[in-house]
């Protein structure tokens, strides 16, 4: 008897990076019984075992277009019920507030979005900090009783991750926050909360740590 292939969707409202996520999650989804389906429909969202929610741009915008695709109830359906993994904007969204526009979130995870304070200060290379922050990164996880969160599983602390944003996270409870990054200064660079787990980070940009992300998302059990 041959088993049904579970889906994973990852939502398309305009404003993703849809094609190099898509790659990056069917490259380590091949042969474990996996389709991988880019939508803008929200009753597949429904229908899926799995959601990634990417983004990039302006978070005014991304969630205009979330709301403008009928996908916000969606989104936040498949985040009361199924794991949900949120990429840059994508993790933003899931925030209660954005300063940016001063725009309300999916309030998925209690906490702001704010801009990266960088004036006046440099890099370990002795380089100014700008905005926006964009490059290479060490990304340090963030343990919360014996272990790291089990989405880091196979991927060494204060691995490299490929950062592109103006804005950063910080979470109401600092539980929630499962990875940190220093740029300027320290802040919330991957939460998690229950069966959601979202990074600031790109991992399709980030090599064998970031496909290493994906793999893990397939397989995790919240």
């Amino acid at each position: 008897m041959q088993t049904r292939a579970k889906t994973l969707a990852v939502i398309d409202y305009g404003m993703g990076n849809l094609r190099s996520v898509a790659q990056a999650v069917r490259a380590v989804a091949e042969g474990e019984g996996w389709t991988v389906l880019v939508t803008s429909e929200p009753e597949a969202v429904r229908a899926a075992e799995r959601v990634v929610l990417p983004g990039q741009g302006a978070m005014p915008d991304c969630m205009r277009a979330l709301a403008a695709g009928g996908l916000h109830e969606a989104v936040r359906e498949a985040a009361a019920s199924k794991p949900l993994m949120g990429v840059c904007i994508g993790m933003q969204m899931l925030l209660t507030h954005s300063a940016e526009g001063s725009v309300a979130g999916l309030d998925l995870i209690p906490g702001q979005v704010l801009r990266l304070e960088v004036a006046g200060q440099r890099q370990g290379d002795g380089s100014r900090c700008k905005v926006p922050h964009m490059g290479w990164n060490r990304v340090r996880q963030q343990h919360h009783g014996a272990r790291a969160h089990p989405m880091w599983q196979g991927v060494p602390d204060e691995s490299w991750f490929y950062f592109v944003h103006s804005y950063h996270a910080r979470p109401l409870d600092p539980d929630h926050c499962a990875a940190t990054v220093h740029y300027a200064s320290v802040f919330a660079c991957a939460l998690a909360r229950d069966n959601l787990f979202a990074t600031q980070f790109h991992p399709e940009k980030s090599a064998a740590h970031g496909l290493q992300l994906y793999r893990n998302f397939l397989h995790w059990k919240p």
